[in-house]
C-alpha cells in the first residue's frame, strides 16, 4: 500500500511538470506565430493568436489548481514542494508570455494597414526571433532540469535589453523625422516593449529553475545593458 501511495505521488508530481511543458509549448508557439504575424503583415495569423491566448489562461488555472491540491493532498517538502511551487510560478511567467504575444499580434493587426518603415520591422522581427530562442532555451532546460543551461539563459538577458534600447533609439529617430510616422511608430515601440517583457519572463523561469533544482536564489544581480533605464 506504501509502494501505491508513494507511486501515485511521484505520477502527479510528473503530471504537473508535463502540464506545464505542454503550456510551455502553446506559449512559445504564441510568441513565434505573433512575431510571423508581423514580419509578414498576417492578419489571418495574429487573428488566430489573439483568439488562441485563452487556452494558456485556462491551461494556467489548471495547473495552479492541480498544484494547491498537491499540496493540500500530500503536504511535499522539500525538493518536492520545490517543484510543485515553481510550477504554479512557471505556468504564470508562461501565461503573461501568452499575453505579451496577444498584444503583439493585435499590434500587428493595426500595423498591417499603415506601412512602416521597413529597416525599423526588420530590426523587430530579429529582436523578436532573439526572444523567441530565449525561452525555447529556457524551457528546454526546465523540461530536462539543467540548471546550467537555464543560468545560460539567465547570464544572457543583457543582449535582449541592449536591442530593445537600440530600437528605442531607432523609433525615436524615425519618428521625430516625419510627425506621420509618429502613430505606427508609437505601435512599433509597444511590440518592442513587448518582446523585451517576454526576456524577462525567459529570465524570471530561468532563476525558478535553479531555485528548484539547488535550492539557492540566484543571489548576483541579474544582468542588464549598461545603459538601459529601468
Amino acid at each position: 500500500m506504501q509502494q501505491h501511495i508513494v507511486t501515485s505521488y511521484e505520477e502527479d508530481l510528473n503530471h504537473l511538470t508535463a502540464e506545464v511543458a505542454r503550456m510551455g509549448g502553446l506559449a512559445e508557439a504564441q510568441v513565434s506565430d505573433a512575431i510571423q504575424a508581423f514580419a509578414r503583415r498576417d492578419i489571418a495569423l495574429a487573428e488566430a493568436v489573439t483568439q488562441r491566448d485563452r487556452r494558456i489562461d485556462a491551461l494556467e488555472g489548471e495547473i495552479e489548481r492541480s498544484a494547491i491540491r498537491l499540496i493540500a493532498l500530500r503536504q511535499p517538502m522539500a525538493v518536492d514542494l520545490r517543484r510543485t511551487v515553481s510550477a504554479m510560478k512557471v505556468a504564470m511567467n508562461l501565461e503573461r508570455c501568452g499575453d505579451l504575444a496577444k498584444n503583439i499580434a493585435r499590434r500587428s493587426l493595426v500595423l498591417a494597414e499603415t506601412d512602416p518603415a521597413g529597416p525599423v520591422s526588420r530590426s523587430i522581427e530579429r529582436m523578436g526571433k532573439l526572444v523567441a530562442g530565449r525561452l525555447k532555451d529556457v524551457l528546454d532546460a526546465y523540461t530536462s532540469g539543467d540548471v546550467d543551461a537555464a543560468v545560460g539563459v539567465w547570464t544572457r538577458d543583457d543582449e535582449v535589453d541592449e536591442h530593445y534600447e537600440s530600437l528605442f533609439r531607432e523609433l525615436l529617430t524615425y519618428m521625430m523625422g516625419d510627425p506621420r510616422t509618429i502613430t505606427p511608430g508609437a505601435h512599433l515601440l509597444f511590440v518592442a516593449k513587448n518582446l523585451e517583457r517576454i526576456g524577462d519572463h525567459a529570465t524570471n523561469i530561468a532563476e525558478i529553475i535553479h531555485f528548484e533544482i539547488l535550492g539557492q536564489e540566484l543571489v548576483d544581480e541579474r544582468p542588464k545593458g549598461q545603459s538601459v533605464k529601468r
